[in-house]
């Protein structure tokens, strides 16, 4: 196993383990008081809605963590398109881990199935173009990755992972940094081929950031007419991303102006949970 790999699983794992010390604290009350400890449950996870699953191991990791002993079956993976009533896993082994362990599995799968789904709604709206779906930033805090990893399932690109990957200068540095250009110029003296991406909201901007031949030009909240023309005057000399408040509704038109990319918060930032139900069904 490569060392990132071993890092992303430790920070998996720590990241469940305070999902599940925020929820049970002291212990499950309900379930303790209710539930033999000697009980063991077969259960099964039943999607709710039609829509893309993302999530399964992660939820496999929250049961096995309570308990190793929890024995967890996929009946289907990560990025496959579900129906209502379907079953997506089988759970066998304690009965009150396995009622422990439930919302905070749910939590973590209905929220990036949601994500994945929304995406993969999206993707489909653009079938036929050659523009791409791109996450933002505006994920949980402390879920970032599980987030982005949802929008990849979905069959979207991610965007900069963080503050580190890229430098996207956006109106707040222009105005602290005197500019475009000097914004850029200090960029490249401080970190040299970094990929830099300007955001423009008006034609002179966009200009500005092609003289200072940054890599990728974001067209912000602009209309169709002036995006479209932005793309005219880019011409291929950068990468364009659309952006600002990108609706299902105008991603077709959006898309008609030539842009590379269209961004989208809401992917992230307003996801609608899926809905999955864990049904206990055999106590022995």
């Amino acid at each position: 196993m490569m060392a990132k790999e071993i890092s992303e699983e430790l920070w998996l794992d720590s990241l469940i383990e305070r999902a599940l010390s925020e929820d049970i604290g002291s212990g499950d009350v309900t379930t303790e008081s209710a539930v033999d400890q000697h009980k063991k449950a077969r259960a099964v996870w039943i999607s709710k809605q039609n829509g893309v699953v993302a999530g399964l191991d992660v939820a496999r990791k929250v049961f096995q963590i309570l308990d190793e002993e929890i024995t967890w079956e996929a009946c289907t993976k990560d990025g496959n398109t579900v129906a209502d009533g379907e079953v997506l896993a089988r759970l066998d082994g304690n009965a009150r881990a396995i009622l422990t362990a439930e919302r905070v599995a749910l939590n973590f799968v209905q929220r990036m199935s949601g994500i994945a789904t929304k995406t993969a709604e999206m993707v489909d709206l653009l079938k036929g173009s050659s523009t791409k779906i791109l996450d933002t930033r505006k994920t949980v805090p402390g879920l970032r990755m599980l987030d982005k990893y949802a929008v990849k399932t979905g069959g979207g690109l991610n965007h900069r992972i963080g503050l580190f990957d890229m430098a996207l200068v956006k109106e707040n540095h222009i105005r602290t940094a005197g500019g475009i250009t000097p914004a850029v110029q200090k960029i490249r003296s401080h970190k040299p081929g970094v990929k830099i991406e300007v955001e423009t909201t008006t034609l002179d901007e966009v200009k500005e950031a092609l003289m200072a031949k940054v890599d990728m030009i974001m067209l912000d909240n602009m209309n169709l007419q002036t995006m479209k023309k932005a793309v005219e005057i880019i011409g291929g000399r950068a990468e364009t991303e659309a952006s600002g408040n990108m609706t299902s509704e105008r991603l077709r038109e959006v898309a008609a102006t030539g842009v590379n990319y269209i961004s989208v918060g809401a992917l992230t930032h307003s996801v609608a949970a899926f809905d999955i139900s864990q049904q206990i069904k055999e106590i022995y």
